[in-house]
């Protein structure tokens, strides 16, 4: 395994980050103990979740509970985890009553951490992510509550979701003003299929010194390698087809599996902290380990550049 620090912090953490949004749901609690021992074992210390995964069965937290009680058992699983968790969405809990919604207001954060240290069984938080943004909250709302959380040992770094570039750069400028590290990480969609973020918010990270995470590495599968059924395919529309077949083929003339090729792919870009691996089974974890032996040669990268051309960077973009 290899090993990065968490943008601009002293943090070192595996390029490869192990997602949990399946565990509770698809992924009994059982695998689900499997693969985080598998992970750890094989050097990934970066754990992604959120306090509402659960949501696609209507149970949110189970996932937040399933890996509390693996914490539970020991033997340095919680010390040796660098842990990540959200809070943003609507958790459907009855006292919450109005403020049931998704938002980021000080009165939601502090019930919500709570709520995650007491599923998670533990007492701090490594990175505590904003799962978005939230427009109708103000930075001195947002870092009065962040930085109280920090200063109590509750959470370590400040992360965020899904933020537009120009959030990212307002938030450090309000971070500054208090003498506060501000966000340390940023999570978006990133993959050869969906390359927005080298506009403007991957620039942006380089600049201010904030890590990337990319979750949906895989394009959702639509990179995963042959579809079933047809499911990989669902919500896309245009040429996709066309490209997913070219790129296949060019994985094909040079002997790598697709995913392992869209996951190396990604780690191409320094900029990039670590890819999210959102697996549902121990098998699927090992087949995802092999991308760390995967180099790709620069004629494979200027080929996947061909079949999905990224966006540029702004302004050169759309203006000269």
């Amino acid at each position: 395994m290899e090993y990065t620090r968490l943008g601009r912090t002293g943090l070192y953490v595996s390029r490869l980050c192990l997602g949990t949004m399946n565990f509770g749901c698809s992924t009994p609690e059982k695998e689900a103990f499997k693969i985080m021992d598998a992970a750890l074992e094989a050097g990934i210390n970066f754990f992604d979740t959120a306090n509402n995964y659960g949501f696609l069965t209507g149970d949110q937290g189970i996932t937040e509970e399933i890996m509390g009680r693996w914490f539970a058992q020991g033997n340095g699983r919680r010390e040796r985890t660098v842990l990540a968790t959200k809070v943003h969405e609507a958790m459907k809990d009855p006292y919450d009553g109005v403020n049931d919604t998704p938002g980021l207001s000080i009165y939601k954060i502090r019930r919500h951490v709570e709520a995650s240290l007491r599923r998670l069984k533990t007492d701090h938080i490594e990175v505590y992510y904003m799962h978005h943004i939230d427009r109708n909250v103000t930075w001195d709302e947002t870092w009065d509550v962040f930085q109280n959380l920090f200063e109590k040992g509750v959470i370590d770094y400040v992360g965020a979701s899904n933020f537009p570039a120009w959030e990212l750069a307002r938030a450090q400028g309000e971070a500054k003003k208090r003498n506060f590290l501000g966000i340390a990480i940023e999570q978006d969609r990133y993959s050869l299929v969906s390359r927005m973020p080298e506009l403007e918010v991957l620039p942006a990270c380089e600049a201010l010194g904030i890590g990337f995470v990319a979750w949906a590495p895989l394009g959702g599968g639509v990179l995963a390698g042959p579809a079933k059924d047809g499911v990989r395919r669902v919500g896309l529309g245009g040429d996709i087809q066309e490209k997913v077949d070219a790129f296949q083929k060019v994985c094909q003339e040079a002997g790598l599996r697709e995913a392992d090729a869209a996951l190396a792919w990604t780690l191409e870009n320094k900029t990039l902290t670590a890819p999210i691996i959102g697996v549902r089974t121990l098998s699927q974890l090992e087949d995802s380990l092999r991308v760390m032996e995967v180099k790709l040669s620069k004629d494979v990268v200027a080929e996947f550049d061909k079949i999905f051309p990224g966006p540029g960077i702004a302004p050169e973009a759309y203006a000269w």
